[in-house]
């Protein structure tokens, strides 16, 4: 009896393929399963329903032609409505969702200046999703996040930025500290003349009370 019949356990957050003759038949939720070997009755495999991370990165270049790194980070899961087809569409699912994301990427990021790119990067993250979201529930995925983690421009035009924000830095600060001096400098002449005339009224007042003595 025991060659007849084939106990199978399925985990949490897991669904296991029933097959019949090599055929897909149902979708085991998780617990206990009895499958009719003498049937034709076999498991093809498991399906995970845990939500999943894929890190991709992509290089490519800016309209003004600087070539950059972005890493999208992309939070997906298989639906248990849809596990048959998550099973069975895919071979692999990871890359599937990388040439979506490069494809993306590609066309979004060389319409934008460098500058634009990092200020825009929620807007690119945004395209990536909604791309994915259509592409892969076909598949029996959904996409639940994705974002745009990290843009890694040339090392050498990461140098030059921080030459240049460097500069614009010592720039302002000079400017600010020749305002300073010049603030200095009024202040410090308006004192004096303030002084002269205060000296002056006092001396004219000597002289009025000699005058006025005589």
């Amino acid at each position: 009896m025991g060659n007849l019949f084939c106990c199978v356990q399925v985990g949490q957050s897991t669904v296991a393929i029933k097959e019949r003759f090599g055929r897909f038949e149902d979708v085991l939720e998780p617990g206990c399963h009895c499958l009719p070997c003498f049937l034709g009755s076999q498991l093809a495999g498991h399906l995970s329903l845990r939500l999943q991370q894929l890190d991709v990165r992509c290089e490519t270049k800016t309209k003004d032609n600087v070539f950059v790194n972005v890493v999208a980070s992309i939070q997906y899961r298989a639906l248990a409505d849809k596990a048959s087809d998550a099973f069975y569409k895919l071979t692999d699912t990871r890359k599937q969702i990388q040439s979506y994301v490069f494809d993306v990427i590609r066309a979004s990021v060389p319409k934008l200046n460098l500058d634009d790119v990092f200020e825009q990067k929620t807007e690119i993250a945004k395209a990536v999703e909604e791309e994915l979201e259509k592409a892969m529930s076909a598949y029996g995925y959904e996409i639940a996040q994705t974002l745009i983690v990290d843009i890694e421009p040339d090392v050498h035009v990461k140098r030059a930025m921080n030459e240049i924000n460097a500069a614009a830095r010592m720039r302002v600060a000079a400017n600010e500290k020749a305002e300073a001096e010049k603030i200095q400098q009024i202040k410090r002449a308006e004192g004096e003349a303030e002084s002269k005339y205060l000296s002056g009224l006092g001396i004219a007042r000597q002289r009025q009370a000699i005058v006025d003595g005589l």
